[in-house]
């Protein structure tokens, strides 16, 4: 599937780098008036890899004049898949050959390793955070490297990982083994136990990573 124009595409992308956001928060990241940008959305929800919803899968609601709440636009999964159709295919059907031919043990395997990956790109660049708070910042940032759009969102109980896209997410819902080893690794590179409220795998709208020892300490605090 293509987009239907050039600007469509781009406004997609920021969506998929920069996560949900509303008409004027596009129009803010782009330069572009929000009329331009709601043109290109309209086109983009027209052919169904856009979404409109009245709040974000994270975060406050926007709010706009007299306390209405302001459109907050994410891509669908086929808007996601949209830009990574050829990897993510690829992927499912590598891992469907070999847990038919090895077994899912060697799924598991792959998963692991996949992961092992992760850590040792990451473990040098994350060495130099002062604490876990620190070290979940540069994780975000070596995430968004790898295509993952990964950011940091504050609330309420504390910093959380927020990653808006996945390469794999086609993959990773037929073989969740790639989400618990990612997982794993996320401990591994933090020092600290974490916990998987939300992932697009499953269809939620971002996966979504909880520190609870960096929740502990705001509450204590």
């Amino acid at each position: 599937m293509k987009f239907p124009s050039p600007g469509a595409e781009r406004v997609a992308r920021s969506l998929l780098d920069g996560g949900p956001a509303t008409a004027s928060e596009l129009a803010g990241r782009l330069g572009h008036t929000p009329t331009v940008v709601r043109r290109h959305l309209d086109a983009l929800v027209a052919e169904g890899f856009v979404q409109a919803d009245d709040q974000r899968p994270f975060g406050p609601t926007p709010v706009r004049g007299r306390g209405r709440p302001a459109r907050v636009f994410s891509l669908t999964d086929a808007g996601s898949h949209a830009f990574d159709v050829d990897y993510d295919d690829l992927a499912v059907s590598a891992l469907d050959y070999l847990g038919r031919t090895y077994g899912e043990q060697a799924v598991l395997a792959f998963a692991r390793q996949r992961a092992d990956t992760l850590v040792e790109r990451l473990r040098v660049s994350l060495a130099g955070g002062q604490d876990t708070e620190a070290r979940l910042v540069l994780l975000a940032d070596g995430l968004a490297q790898d295509g993952y759009a990964a950011t940091t969102v504050e609330t309420e109980t504390g910093p959380q990982l927020c990653q808006h896209h996945c390469p794999v997410r086609h993959a990773a819902a037929r073989f969740p083994q790639l989400c618990e080893a990612e997982t794993e690794a996320f401990e591994q590179l933090l020092g600290t136990h974490v916990l998987r409220l939300a992932t697009i795998a499953r269809g939620d709208g971002v996966c979504t990573t909880l520190v609870p020892a960096l929740m502990n300490r705001r509450t204590s605090a």
